[in-house]
């Protein structure tokens, strides 16, 4: 390994292990979770009172997928600071860029199986949001697929979690360990002359990943066994709930930013995550100090910053209902008008028989 490997560059292996552990996690659910309407939630008290080691394996679950989102943005925070992303590695930025999308889009999509009342209202709020913005409007369609969050909703959350996701996930994987492999792991800014030196995989490099790695399960596990998520009522899309009780960091910020800022703020903070995608394209010079780069630093810091200020903000919405939009009930009212029964009419036989009792 090249000297100027340390402990900051774990960070990229320690969001590699959250993965494996959503993987393993995740099959295990699979085993016992049913997704549809009438038998998701009980599925999941089966798996958490009566499979062995049931609540254990899903609040791990639970827990990587929040762990996995800080890992992958200070990871990211680590190579856009060092300016990694620069010409010969601009390949592997938009690919780490892309695993963070498929992160966050696994935390999403698994966010309404459990099919409680916290869980089915903060889809509704959040599709809702979706639906009123540029260009995500059509998206929200297709991931709802009906007038509101319902049966469809789960089968194509749960399709897409469990069949599309993984397979996107790790063939991005594959490419990006492949381009690192070919690249290198690149020296931080002005320790270029140690690229030469080298240090021993063994011992060195990996009793480092082996403490990490043993540090990152301890921490999981505990905070699993101490701190549970909390399954709320079964969904029912005819009764608001009085909180939305959240257990997924992107969830705070993306209530932060619907209830503070509207449908406009959180366009733009996605529009950022696109403006940082395509650095590579701009930035070219080969200078990677971050003093000399004070626009593009003060960039990265805007979105990181701004995502610890949403998180913190989001954070203190976790006890409020559902926003007032959706108190009036417009989509429970068009769901009742399409599921209220319809009296079929009358046959003439019939009118004239009724006709003739009366006579």
């Amino acid at each position: 390994m090249p000297g100027f490997v340390g402990w900051r560059h774990s960070l990229g292996g320690i969001t590699y292990l959250l993965f494996i552990v959503l993987v393993v996690t995740g099959v295990l659910l699979s085993f016992y979770y049913r997704p549809s309407v009438q038998e998701a939630y009980p599925s999941i008290q089966y798996i958490v009172s009566e499979v062995p080691l049931g609540w254990l394996a899903r609040d791990l679950h639970v827990w990587s997928a929040n762990l996995i989102v800080v890992a992958t943005l200070a990871h990211m925070a680590r190579v856009f600071f060092s300016g990694t992303y620069k010409p010969p590695r601009e390949t592997n930025w938009v690919v780490g860029l892309l695993l963070l999308l498929v992160v966050l889009a696994f935390g999403a999509t698994g966010y309404l199986l459990p099919w409680d009342q916290w869980a089915y209202w903060t889809v509704t709020e959040v599709l809702d949001t979706m639906s009123r913005a540029p260009l995500l409007s059509i998206l929200a369609s297709v991931l709802r697929g009906d007038v509101m969050v319902s049966g469809a909703t789960l089968s194509r959350f749960f399709a897409v979690h469990v069949i599309l996701l993984p397979w996107i996930g790790f063939a991005l994987l594959l490419f990006h360990f492949s381009l690192l492999r070919k690249h290198g792991i690149a020296p931080p800014p002005g320790e270029e002359r140690r690229s030469g030196t080298s240090t021993p995989f063994f011992p060195n490099h990996l009793l480092r990943a082996f403490i990490t790695g043993s540090v990152v399960l301890g921490l999981t596990i505990s905070l699993a066994a101490l701190y549970p998520r909390a399954v709320g009522d079964t969904a029912n899309p005819f009764q608001l709930p009085r909180e939305l009780v959240s257990s997924w960091i992107v969830v705070d910020v993306s209530l932060a930013l619907i209830r503070y800022l509207g449908v406009w703020g959180f366009s733009l903070f996605s529009a950022l995550g696109i403006v940082m995608a395509l650095l590579p394209v701009f930035d070219r010079r080969p200078e990677r100090r971050w003093r000399k780069r004070p626009v593009v630093v003060g960039l990265g810091l805007v979105f990181f910053a701004g995502f610890l200020t949403a998180w913190l903000a989001g954070r203190q919405l976790r006890s409020l209902p559902p926003s007032t939009r959706l108190r009036s009930g417009e989509g429970v009212e068009q769901l009742r008008t399409l599921e209220a029964p319809v009296e079929a009419p009358r046959s003439d036989n019939r009118r004239s028989e009724a006709r003739g009792a009366e006579e």
